[in-house]
C-alpha cells in the first residue's frame, strides 16, 4: 500500500456507498478502485458497499501505487514556507507578492516546490495567486484529497476574501459584478470584459475605508478567472493601485491586491476552517 486515508465518520448513519460518493465528493474511478479491492474498512473490518456507516465509525481507505501513481517534483526551500495552516490532508499558506505559485516549466521553482520541500512530500496546487497578488494559498498534500478540495472549489464552498487599494471612490455600497470575462484579442496575459464570448464571473466587492485619491475594498470571490478581480474593478473605472496590465501608468511598487481569508467546512472532519493570513506587508503601501 502506498497511501492510507483515516477518518472518523461525522455524517450520522449513512451508507458506504453515500458516505464516500455524496458526502465525501470522492470520484467516481476512485470509489471503483475501493470497490473492486475491498479497500474499505470500517473499524477495521472490510464493509459492503450498501453496508451501514454509523456516527462515529472509524474509516480506513486503502490506495494502491497503480491508483496513485507517484508524481515528484523538484523541492525549493522550505524556510522561504509561511504556514499558518496545517493538517494530514493540505496546507494553506501565504504567498509573498513577486512569486509564482506554481512553474510553467517542470524544472522552474515556485511556491509549490518551496511548500513541497516544507511538508517533505509533492503537494499539490488547489488553486492559484496571480504572481504579483500576495496572500492566502491552499495546497494539498496527497492525491487523494485533491479532487475533493477541487470540487469543493468548483461548488463555491471554499469563500476566498481579498483586500484590494483602488483609484478614485468606490460607492458606498455593497456591489456583485457579474460581467463575463474572455481572452484579449491581442495580448494573450491579459483578459477583458466579453459578454459574448467570455465565460460567467461573479466578484463581490464593498468598501471598507476611503483614502483621499482611494478606496480600500473587500472582494469576495464566487467564481475564479483569471485576472477577476483586476479585470472586473479596472472595467468599473476602479483600477487596482500598482496593476502593471490594467492600470500600467500607476507608479506604485507592488500590485495592491491581496488573499487575506479562507473560509470552508472540512470534508473529512466537518470542521469549520477559517484561516486570516498577515497583511502587514499590504497595509505599508496604504501610506
Amino acid at each position: 500500500m502506498t497511501l492510507k486515508i483515516s477518518f472518523t465518520n461525522h455524517y450520522g448513519q449513512v451508507t458506504v456507498k453515500k458516505l464516500l460518493e455524496e458526502k465525501c465528493l470522492i470520484p467516481r474511478k476512485i470509489r471503483h478502485f475501493l470497490r473492486m479491492k475491498k479497500h474499505v474498512l470500517i473499524n477495521g473490518k472490510p464493509v459492503h458497499w450498501q453496508e451501514l456507516v454509523e456516527e462515529k465509525d472509524q474509516v480506513l481507505l486503502l490506495f494502491d501505487e497503480e491508483d496513485y501513481p507517484e508524481k515528484t517534483i523538484p523541492f525549493g526551500q522550505k524556510e522561504l514556507v509561511d504556514c499558518l495552516y496545517e493538517d494530514e490532508h493540505l496546507i494553506i499558506v501565504n504567498k509573498p507578492e513577486g512569486m509564482k505559485t506554481h512553474g510553467n516549466e517542470p524544472t522552474e521553482i515556485a511556491l509549490l516546490n518551496h511548500v513541497s520541500a516544507f511538508v517533505g512530500q509533492t503537494c499539490y496546487v488547489i488553486h492559484r495567486l496571480d504572481m504579483e497578488t500576495s496572500g492566502l494559498v491552499m495546497f494539498a498534500k496527497n492525491p487523494f484529497i485533491l479532487p475533493i478540495l477541487n470540487r469543493l472549489l468548483e461548488q463555491k464552498k471554499i469563500k476566498r476574501d481579498y483586500l484590494a487599494l483602488v483609484t478614485n471612490h468606490f460607492p458606498e455600497k455593497k456591489i456583485t459584478f457579474k460581467d463575463k470575462i474572455g481572452r484579449h484579442r491581442h495580448d494573450r496575459r491579459k483578459r477583458v470584459v466579453d459578454e459574448k464570448n467570455g465565460k460567467k464571473a461573479i466578484t463581490i466587492v464593498k468598501p471598507l475605508k476611503y483614502l483621499p485619491k482611494t478606496t480600500l475594498l473587500s472582494c469576495q470571490l464566487e467564481t475564479g478567472r483569471t485576472h477577476q478581480i483586476r479585470v472586473h474593478l479596472a472595467h468599473h473605472h476602479f483600477p487596482i493601485i500598482g496593476d502593471p496590465l490594467y492600470h500600467p501608468k500607476n507608479s506604485a511598487k507592488r500590485l495592491m491586491l491581496h488573499a487575506y481569508r479562507l473560509h470552508f467546512t472540512h470534508p473529512l472532519t466537518l470542521e469549520t476552517i477559517s484561516v486570516k493570513g498577515d497583511s502587514k506587508t499590504f497595509e505599508k503601501g496604504l501610506a
